[in-house]
């Protein structure tokens, strides 16, 4: 065994890329397991769980990944392979296919700048040892997966579509991508979800608020352009107020490229819309009921400058197409709103509005805001839902999900799909 102790971890430290019969494999993760096992070999005497967890990952399809992604063919042809490469392209296929259920094949360093949810931290490693010694490896593994009524839904929408059964879709193939896109970002969200949250999909254009995991108030939203960057972003932030009649500080982006023209056009432009030049670059539009966070705005902080808030605009609401911001987002029932997350009356919430004053007011309780873009979905009903992909996201995760599309390593995907710099409010 000293022979193969030295082997494994010359093997590892040595070679800048480690690399199995062409196929590229996760030094990093690799070590990390390995210094579990003082560096010895693993599968000789552990061949039932070797096998149980080969059989997991070429069903990795099952959870709309492709098995490709974890070596499927090299596995099913790994007894030809030395035994040293064999050992590594066992490992790495599980290890791989561990961190793919636990936090999404795309985790968030290879994802655009304004997908950022995320699950919670999981050691695939410790995850793959407790598998190893479980009466059952590959269900230890597969319950790294979420395991919410979405996942599933989609996982049996998944062999619905793929066995042939009658749909009605006349592009069930797009349905497939649309499919495996959403639950690979499921696989982005925390395992246990807040039993109370606010839940915006932006994709549905529709809020949804959850007391007890139950939904107890759902409203329509406006959300950011289709435009790249007033795009909303994809993130997870807390709810700790409300601010009754909010000034909107409007950021230097917008005054720069809206605000300035129409002052240069018309020289009343602030004083009629109750704006004042900041000495920053930024301007500030006072409070009022025709300020643009309208009467109530829902303080969120999160890198993206993005907030829930009221509108002195009530009509676009009628409109399907509700997309129209610059990337925060509208709630057309934003008292009622507020009245849920204060635990007050609707006319509580009308007096302090009425007061005049801008007034922020704390919640009992921060509640979580999940801001997702899902298009496809179980709505309220338990009902499967499909919605446009109308910011052309699902293409760019669908192709990194294949393996046959991927032609370069992660370090190079990220530099491919670089994300916007950040969103504007409003």
């Amino acid at each position: 065994m000293p022979q193969a102790n030295t082997e494994l971890r010359t093997r590892m430290d040595d070679a800048p890329r480690l690399i199995v019969a062409g196929e590229r494999l996760n030094a990093t993760l690799l070590r990390r397991f390995y210094a579990r096992h003082d560096f010895e070999p693993v599968w000789t005497t552990r061949q039932a769980q070797a096998n149980s967890l080969a059989h997991a990952v070429l069903r990795a399809g099952d959870q709309g990944l492709d098995p490709e992604l974890f070596h499927a063919s090299l596995l099913s042809h790994r007894a030809t392979l030395p035994p040293l490469d064999r050992e590594l392209l066992l490992t790495d296929a599980f290890l791989s296919y561990a961190d793919a259920l636990a936090r999404g094949a795309v985790p968030a360093e290879r994802r655009r700048d304004d997908e950022v949810l995320t699950p919670e931290p999981i050691d695939v490693a410790a995850a793959l040892d407790e598998a190893i010694r479980s009466p059952d490896p590959a269900a230890a593994i597969e319950a790294l997966a979420p395991t919410t009524p979405t996942y599933q839904a989609l996982r049996q929408a998944l062999q619905k579509y793929r066995s042939g059964a009658p749909t009605g879709d006349k592009a069930p193939a797009s349905r497939l991508r649309t499919i495996e896109v959403n639950l690979e970002r499921q696989r982005w969200l925390p395992r246990s979800l807040p039993a109370d949250r606010a839940w915006v999909n932006v994709a549905d254009q529709r809020l949804i608020l959850y007391s007890d995991d139950r939904p107890v108030f759902s409203t329509r939203v406006v959300v950011g352009q289709d435009i790249r960057r007033n795009q909303t972003p994809e993130f997870r932030a807390m709810i700790d107020a409300s601010l009754f009649n909010p000034p909107w500080v409007i950021p230097k982006d917008i005054v720069a490229a809206e605000i300035l023209p129409k002052i240069s056009r018309d020289p009343d432009y602030l004083t009629r819309n109750n704006m004042v030049m900041l000495p920053d670059g930024l301007a500030e539009q006072l409070p009022g009921p025709n300020a643009g966070l309208g009467l109530i705005m829902f303080d969120m902080p999160n890198r993206f400058d993005v907030y829930l808030h009221d509108t002195p605009n009530r009509s676009i609401f009628n409109r399907d197409n509700r997309r129209i911001s610059h990337g925060c987002i509208r709630v057309q029932n934003p008292r009622e709103f507020a009245a849920l997350l204060m635990q007050q009356p609707i006319d509580t919430i009308d007096q302090g509005i009425a007061m005049g004053s801008t007034t922020r007011n704390n919640l009992p309780t921060p509640v979580p805001v999940f801001v997702v873009y899902q298009t496809a979905f179980l709505d309220t009903d338990g009902k499967l839902q499909f919605r446009p992909d109308f910011y052309d996201r699902d293409a760019e995760i669908w192709q990194q999900l294949q393996k046959r599309t991927q032609g370069r390593d992660s370090t190079a995907q990220a530099e491919n799909h670089p994300g916007p710099p950040g969103v504007p409010s409003l």
